[in-house]
């Protein structure tokens, strides 16, 4: 098999990122490949699942994750595999005098007389300069103070629209395209089963696949073997993550007494131990072929008694 080889059904997990994490199902009908117009989620955890897909002759299906229902329905519903049995009608138009406005501004609401709507109004104690030339400096205009009596933009107030008609529909009609196929659910010559890979992280397991025309005995084998390990996986993970957790927090408390005791030697104590060590290093040489020599010696002197205790053997 490769990249190109066709199938007929495409079922499991869909897990790329952190945008995408989707349980495909995809079918095979007519040359072409049709999605499940469904979005449907597969689990992200650190756990390991069983994925159960049910086609049914009747042409139904049923999706199951831990031997539990996730979804259900028809092939023709959630599948675009024929053309819609209804469509909307071409010839129908919405009328013009149709109204959708759910609410309207009332028509008999009308702005007071004394109400304010200048936010800025002109200073009446502002006066022209006696030196103001109209011809030079143009029309003269005087400063904006508050209008203390301002009240805002006026609007009048909103009620229910008496001639509200409602959302206009949209009528419909049978499609003459669309022909029922029986045979939309029916799979011939099914004698191979391809696992499709994309592993950009390391831990993935998977086991156990089972094809078979039995619900029941399909369950039954799903709860004796995922059914049996799922508690001890779940119990040995949680170990190993409290494990994970406390080496974390050696490591870190390691790495905080390190900088600790450098942030404690403020007073220059490694340079004094560096020269300490510098003076040794230079004293070091005179006392080496001393040290040496001893060393000889004594090593000479245990080959001639190994050697003299061999004599008297």
């Amino acid at each position: 098999m490769h990249s190109e080889s066709q199938y007929y059904i495409m079922f499991g997990p869909d897990i790329c990122g952190f945008g995408n994490n989707r349980l495909q199902v995809i079918l095979y009908h007519q040359g072409k490949y049709h999605e499940n117009n469904k979005t449907l989620k597969c689990r992200i955890n650190k756990d390991t699942h069983l994925y159960t897909l049910i086609i049914r002759p009747n042409a139904t299906y049923e999706v199951k994750i831990d031997n539990e229902k996730v979804t259900t329905g028809g092939l023709e519903d959630d599948w675009d595999f024929l053309p819609p049995r209804k469509i909307k009608d071409p010839y129908a138009r919405k009328p013009r005098k149709w109204d959708e406005r759910l609410q309207i501004e009332d028509p008999e609401d009308k702005k007071p007389e004394d109400w304010e709507d200048s936010e800025f109004i002109p200073d009446p104690e502002a006066k022209k300069p006696d030196d103001w030339n109209e011809a030079m400096d143009g029309v003269w205009e005087g400063p904006l103070i508050p209008n203390v009596k301002y009240k805002g933009q006026w609007k009048p107030r909103i009620i229910d629209n008496p001639n509200y008609q409602g959302e206009w529909i949209h009528p419909e009609i049978d499609n003459p395209k669309y022909k029922p196929d029986p045979t939309i659910c029916h799979y011939y010559n099914i004698s191979v089963l391809g696992l499709d890979l994309w592993q950009v992280k390391s831990g993935s397991i998977f086991d156990n696949f089972l094809l078979t025309n039995d619900e029941e005995f399909a369950e039954e084998v799903g709860n004796k073997t995922w059914g049996l390990r799922k508690d001890v996986e779940q119990q040995w993970r949680e170990l190993y993550e409290e494990m994970e957790k406390k080496k974390e927090a050696e490591e870190a408390k390691k790495k905080r007494e390190k900088q600790r005791a450098r942030q404690e030697d403020i007073w220059g104590l490694d340079e004094e131990d560096e020269e300490d060590n510098e003076e040794d290093s230079e004293e070091e040489p005179d006392e080496k072929p001393k040290q040496e020599d001893g060393a000889d010696r004594a090593f000479l002197g245990k080959k001639e008694a190994r050697f003299d205790q061999k004599d008297e053997l």
